[in-house]
């Protein structure tokens, strides 16, 4: 059976609304496609929290840069609607882009602190384009929970903050990170990698596991951050953007050990691999 696509916010709204009628729960999941079993976890998680499931598809323009990948972003609707429906989704919202910016449209959100540091200064405009197009499906769909990837725990971070800032009436369930064999955090950029790179890719998750050791053992922040970072640069990475010890809620650096995030960007070529653990 094939999954049903709505492309309207009108459309959307009237099948939520007869759910809600019947008295049911509904759960959102955004992606912008390209979907692996990161996102399919998502949706069974979503099954778990509600009586249906709408995931969404848009590649979303604002939260791209002028010289990243929105062009050649991978979408393929038609497959990820197949994977979307064999793992209990009940509706896809695909808009294009004129519905979710029409004509006129000039209102941007800007969630703040916890947005400043880390991919957002690396990447600027990024959280904006994030916290706009989140806040827009959220209150398009008016679903019940939302589930959102650990993977982008600064994403995550910056939603939680939007929705409560802005009084959303919908839960917020991050989910844990999915992992290829070797512990490689899924995601879409991956099939970026050469083989060669994908092998060196497979070390970012256990330098990152070692500065927990290193902290746990009692080893001081600085060093400790230190020693990743030359682990990952000996490892075969281009490049550390940050590796950073923060508090969970709030991003801010931690220059003590204890309860936090380990998170990290590093490149491989023009690929940026992200990950974090708990700490």
């Amino acid at each position: 059976m094939s999954l049903p696509i709505v492309r309207t916010v009108a459309d959307l709204r009237a099948q939520v609304s007869a759910w809600n009628a019947a008295g049911l729960r509904t759960a959102l999941v955004p992606t912008m496609g390209a979907l692996h079993d990161g996102h399919l976890t998502l949706v069974r998680r979503g099954r778990e929290l509600a009586d249906r499931v709408i995931a969404t598809v848009f590649v979303n323009p604002t939260q791209f840069g002028p010289n990243e990948d929105f062009s050649r972003y991978p979408r393929d609707e038609a497959g990820d609607a197949a994977k979307l429906a064999s793992a209990g989704c009940d509706l896809l919202f695909a808009p294009t882009v004129d519905v979710m910016y029409p004509a006129g449209f000039s209102t941007s959100i800007d969630v703040g602190p916890v947005t400043t540091r880390w991919e957002g200064a690396f990447r600027p405009g990024h959280f904006q384009g994030v916290a706009t197009v989140v806040t827009k499906l959220l209150l398009q769909a008016g679903a019940d929970v939302a589930c959102f990837g650990q993977k982008d725990y600064q994403q995550l971070c910056t939603i939680r903050q939007l929705v409560r800032d802005l009084d959303i009436p919908v839960q917020i369930e991050g989910v844990p990170t999915v992992r290829e064999g070797d512990g490689l955090a899924l995601s879409s950029r991956n099939a970026y990698l050469s083989p060669e790179q994908r092998q060196v890719a497979g070390r970012l998750n256990h330098i990152m596991r070692d500065v927990i050791d290193r902290l746990r053992a009692g080893q001081a922040v600085e060093p400790a951050l230190a020693d990743g970072t030359g682990a990952l640069l000996s490892a075969g990475f281009t490049a550390v953007d940050y590796l950073a010890l923060v508090d969970a809620l709030t991003l801010e650096p931690l220059a003590e050990p204890g309860p936090g995030r380990l998170i990290c960007t590093a490149r491989l070529g023009g690929v940026r691999l992200l990950d974090n653990m708990a700490v």
